[in-house]
C-alpha cells in the first residue's frame, strides 16, 4: 500500500474504462477504446491531473490472432503476467453475484508521464483462492463469453471498482465513465446514498440522485442503438439479488432491458460524444439530453516515430507538454520533413518483412488501411472492383499494408479477412499487398507512420471520431477517408488531406463511395504522389500543422478538465 500512497490523499477524480492500453505488453485493451482511455492517461500524467484509472486486470487478453493458409482467423488467448508490471495491493472487497461472494483484489500499475507526472491505474481481478473457478475467470478475458458474462464483468467494473477505490482510501468527487460498460458505478452511489424509491417511482429528483449526477460524467462513443450493452431484466434479477430495486432500475435504464448507455446518461451530469457530428447524432438519439462534443486526441509523444520525433524536438522543443506549438510545423524545410518519413517508411518495411509480407519498394506509395475488422468499417471497400485497381495501379503503382482483429463472435468481421485474403492472393502478381496479423499498438506505431496515404471507409454515421487518422497526420501522412467522426471537422480537401464522396444520405451506399475512392486514387491523389513532390510534402506539413496542433489529447484533457470536471 506504500506506492498507493503519494495518490490517494490529492485524487479527486476516476476515470473508469473496461479496456485500457497501457504499453504493448500489458493486454488490457482491443482497440480504440483502450488506447483512447492510455492516451487520456498518459495525457493525465503529463498535466499533472489528479485522476486514477480503473480497470479489469484482463489476465488472458483480448485474442493473439492467427491467419492461416485460407485467409481465416484463428483466436488464441493472449495472457500477460501481471506480476511483471503491476503490483498486487493489500485490499479486497466483495461483490455479490448470483448470492454468491465474488472477491476482488485490486493491482496497481503506475503510469509516469514525460515530465515527471504520475498516475495510478487499478487493475480489478477476481482469480483469487476464495472464488469458485467460474467466478475466478470473470476478468480472465476481455470481452469474452455470452451475456452472463458480460454482466458479471460489468458489475465488477462498476459496482467492485467504487467498493475498491473507497478501500484504498480514495476520496473521489467526480466519476468519469468511458462508454457505459461501468454504468453500475453510479448505481452503487445511489444505493449507497440511501435513495428513496418511492420519489423514482413518482417521477421525482431525490436529493441524492441529483447529487450522483453531479458526481458522474459519462463519455459515449457508439452512435447507433444497436451497439449499446443490453441486458434482459431476468438475467439482471438473477444477478443482482436484492442489490437493487428492478422496478427503480427500470425508470433509470429503460424498460425493456437493462441498456447501460440510458443508465449512464440518466445518471450523469455532463455527458459528451468524441466528436462533433457524433454529438449531434447522439442528441438525436437521446431526445432530452444535452450531449457536449470533446472531439477525442492522440498523445503525440507516443504515436510520434522517432525520427519525426527528432524533427520536433529540434524546432519546437516544448512540442510534448504543448503540442499546438505543431501549429508552426509548415514552417519545416521539405527535406527534412521528407527525409523523416522516408525513415519511417522503410522501418514499416523492413516490419513487413519481418512478418512474412512481400519486399516492398520504398520509392512506391503505400496505401495503410488498420482498424477492427467488422462490417461498418468496410474494409473491402478498396477491392469492390479489382479490374479497376488493377488499371490504376498500371498507371500509378502503389502497394497497400492491411492489418485489423474481428471479434471472435463476429462472423461478418471474420469473413471479410478472409476476403481480403483472397483478393490479395488474386492480385499477387500484380500489386504488393500485405495483412499484418495480431494488430496492436506496437504495430500500429510502424502503420501509421510508414505508410504515405491513410485509408479509411467507414459507413456513415457509424464513425464516432476515430483516432488512427489523427496519428498519421501527426506523422505528416495524409489522410484519405469518407467524411465522418472526426474527419468532418480535420479535412480541407487537398489540403490536409482528401475526402471520399461528399456529405448526406447520397454519398453512403458502397457502389457509390467505391467509384468516388477510385476516382479519387486515379485522378487526383496518386497522380500528386508521382507528378509534383513538392506539393505532396506541402501537405504533409499543412496536415501536422491543422490537424496535429488540435486532435492531441492534451487539448482533449484540458477541456474535460475545465468543462467536465469543474462545474
Amino acid at each position: 500500500m506504500e506506492r498507493l500512497a503519494p495518490f490517494t490523499a490529492g485524487t479527486q477524480i476516476a476515470y473508469f474504462s473496461m479496456e485500457i492500453a497501457l504499453r504493448s505488453e500489458i493486454h488490457t485493451y482491443s482497440g480504440g477504446l483502450g488506447i483512447l482511455a492510455g492516451d487520456t492517461a498518459r495525457s493525465c500524467a503529463d498535466l499533472e491531473l489528479p485522476v486514477v484509472f480503473v480497470t479489469l486486470i484482463s489476465r488472458m487478453g483480448y485474442l493473439r490472432q492467427e491467419i492461416d493458409s485460407q485467409g481465416r482467423q484463428i483466436e488464441h488467448p493472449d495472457p500477460w503476467d501481471p506480476a511483471a508490471w503491476a503490483t498486487p495491493l493489500g485490499a479486497k472487497i466483495v461483490v455479490e453475484i448470483e448470492e454468491r461472494e465474488v472477491w476482488v483484489r485490486p493491482w496497481l500499475y503506475v503510469l509516469e508521464g514525460g515530465f515527471g507526472g504520475r498516475v495510478p491505474v487499478i487493475l480489478l481481478d477476481t482469480d483469487l483462492d476464495e472464488n469458485v473457478p467460474s467466478d475466478r475467470e470473470i476478468t480472465h478475458f476481455l470481452y469474452g463469453g455470452g451475456e452472463d458474462y458480460r454482466l458479471k464483468q460489468e458489475m465488477i467494473l462498476g459496482i467492485g471498482g467504487m467498493r475498491v477505490l473507497r478501500a484504498l482510501g480514495f476520496e473521489i468527487h467526480t466519476y468519469h465513465m468511458n462508454e457505459g460498460h461501468s454504468a453500475l458505478l453510479a448505481v452503487e452511489q445511489l444505493r449507497r446514498g440511501r435513495y428513496d424509491p418511492r420519489l423514482i417511482r413518482e417521477n421525482e429528483t431525490p436529493y441524492n440522485l441529483v447529487r450522483v449526477r453531479d458526481r458522474c460524467v459519462f463519455t459515449t462513443h457508439t452512435p447507433v442503438e444497436a451497439g449499446h450493452d443490453r441486458f434482459d431484466y431476468g438475467l439482471v434479477k438473477r444477478m443482482f439479488g436484492d442489490y437493487f430495486e428492478l422496478d427503480d432500475l427500470k425508470r433509470l435504464a429503460g424498460s425493456d432491458n437493462l441498456n447501460m448507455t440510458r443508465l449512464a446518461l440518466n445518471l450523469s451530469g455532463y455527458v459528451n460524444g468524441v466528436a462533433r457530428r457524433h454529438a449531434e447524432t447522439s442528441a438525436r438519439m437521446f431526445p432530452g439530453q444535452r450531449v457536449h462534443a470533446v472531439t477525442n486526441g492522440v498523445h503525440a509523444p507516443t504515436w510520434a516515430t522517432p525520427s519525426m520525433a527528432a524533427v520536433y524536438d529540434r524546432n519546437f522543443p516544448n512540442w510534448q507538454h504543448e503540442p499546438e506549438i505543431l501549429v508552426r510545423a509548415d514552417q519545416l524545410p521539405d527535406e527534412v520533413v521528407w527525409n523523416a518519413h522516408r525513415d519511417a517508411k522503410l522501418a514499416l518495411i523492413e516490419k513487413v518483412k519481418a512478418l512474412g509480407g512481400p519486399a516492398m519498394d520504398p520509392e512506391i506509395p503505400i496505401i495503410g488501411f488498420a482498424r477492427r475488422m467488422t462490417a461498418y468499417k468496410r474494409p473491402g471497400l478498396l477491392f469492390a472492383d479489382l479490374d479497376r485497381l488493377r488499371a490504376i495501379h498500371r498507371d500509378f503503382p502503389f502497394q497497400i499494408v492491411i492489418a485489423g482483429k474481428a471479434h471472435p463472435r463476429d462472423a461478418g468481421g471474420k469473413a471479410l479477412i478472409e476476403a481480403i485474403h483472397g483478393h490479395i492472393r488474386r492480385l499477387s502478381d500484380e500489386i504488393r499487398i500485405a495483412f499484418l496479423p495480431n494488430y496492436d499498438m506496437a504495430l500500429a506505431r510502424h502503420l501509421v507512420a510508414g505508410a504515405d496515404i491513410w485509408l479509411n471507409t467507414p459507413l456513415p454515421p457509424l464513425e464516432a471520431s476515430g483516432t488512427s487518422g489523427m496519428k498519421a497526420a501527426l506523422n505528416g501522412v495524409l489522410n484519405l477517408s469518407v467524411l465522418d467522426g472526426w474527419w468532418v471537422e480535420a479535412c480541407i480537401e487537398g489540403r490536409t488531406g482528401w475526402a471520399i464522396g461528399g456529405e448526406g444520405p447520397e454519398r453512403s451506399a458502397h457502389d457509390g463511395d467505391a467509384a468516388a475512392l477510385y476516382d479519387k486514387l486515379q485522378h487526383v491523389v496518386l497522380p500528386l504522389y508521382y507528378r509534383d513532390r513538392p506539393r505532396w510534402i506541402w501537405m504533409m506539413k499543412e496536415a501536422i500543422s491543422k490537424i496535429a496542433y488540435y486532435f492531441n489529447s492534451q487539448r482533449m484533457m484540458r477541456r474535460y478538465a475545465s468543462e467536465a470536471y469543474i462545474r
